[in-house]
């Protein structure tokens, strides 16, 4: 418990570097924004010289302070240990503003969204938060019902507006691409870049379908019981989740086994359990037991 703790911490603080390392090597020197209470302390940063880290956790005390009072202890805990060292990251790596490696502000802000996307989606991915604007979501999403990623995002238009008016249309514009880019990358991390599809397939064959996905591929799969709504005929459906490379094989088997099998392929985005995120030698030894048997 004590390790995987750690580990969890491990990479807040690794995907708080990058997400820092981001902000000093490409958003700052090209003056464009960031997203959240960082977005406002960086245009605090332009405007008077202050720290952004210092002003980032400075800012995230009374909306801590709110999210302990209405989201509870366990709720906060986190969200103060990963506000305190994202904020010590950003002073930390400050002296990177020196090293700037373009000079191109499309590119600052497609790079910088690109490395702030990893080190978010690090953060988020073990459960961890910066704090921010992400506090004012939770509670707005807690106790008005409203989603938090509409939240999020009326917010920062609001900073785009104000960094618009002192800082000028252009930064703004290009902080908008990077905030874009941003929240896409940050999405494939938290959901991570395994992507997988899930096949659902209607035939007069399941049992010859589902052993050829058990025995060519080593798939697990699942019946699923339903019925026509035109002919009201009682059948099995075969579910299936297999890798991208695999669809095309699947595709040939049903159609081999059965011209007229109906197939409907969805992506799914995550997938754990064996043979994905645990050894899947398991389902074919099974699989081989019941065949022999």
């Amino acid at each position: 418990m004590i390790c995987h703790r750690g580990l969890r911490y491990a990479g807040i603080t690794l995907g708080c570097l990058i997400a820092s390392c981001s902000i000093n090597l490409f958003l700052v020197p090209s003056h464009l924004l960031t997203g959240g209470a960082t977005g406002i302390a960086i245009i605090v940063y332009y405007l008077t010289g202050l720290p952004i880290g210092l002003q980032t956790f400075a800012y995230n005390i009374p909306l801590l302070a709110a999210a302990w009072r209405l989201m509870g202890r366990r709720y906060t805990a986190d969200i103060i240990i990963g506000t305190g060292i994202f904020s010590a990251c950003l002073d930390i790596t400050r002296f990177l503003n020196a090293y700037a490696p373009l000079n191109d502000y499309m590119l600052a802000a497609i790079f910088g969204g690109v490395f702030n996307g990893i080190g978010y989606g690090l953060v988020f991915r073990m459960n961890g938060s910066t704090g921010g604007f992400d506090i004012i979501g939770a509670i707005m999403k807690k106790y008005y019902s409203f989603g938090m990623g509409g939240v999020i995002f009326a917010f920062n238009c609001v900073l785009m507006c104000v960094s618009a008016f002192l800082l000028g249309v252009a930064p703004a514009m290009l902080t908008l691409i990077c905030m874009y880019v941003n929240g896409t990358i940050t999405d494939k991390v938290v959901a991570g870049f395994q992507r997988r599809k899930a096949v659902l397939i209607v035939s007069n064959q399941p049992e010859a379908v589902a052993d050829a996905i058990l025995s060519e591929l080593g798939r697990g799969v699942t019946f699923l019981h339903g019925q026509g709504g035109f002919t009201h005929m009682e059948r099995d459906v075969v579910m299936a989740v297999v890798n991208l490379t695999q669809i095309a094989k699947v595709k040939l088997m049903t159609h081999a086994i059965d011209p007229m099998a109906f197939m409907i392929i969805i992506s799914a985005n995550e997938v754990e359990g064996p043979g994905f995120t645990q050894p899947g030698r398991k389902i074919l030894d099974k699989f081989d037991e019941k065949r022999d048997g």
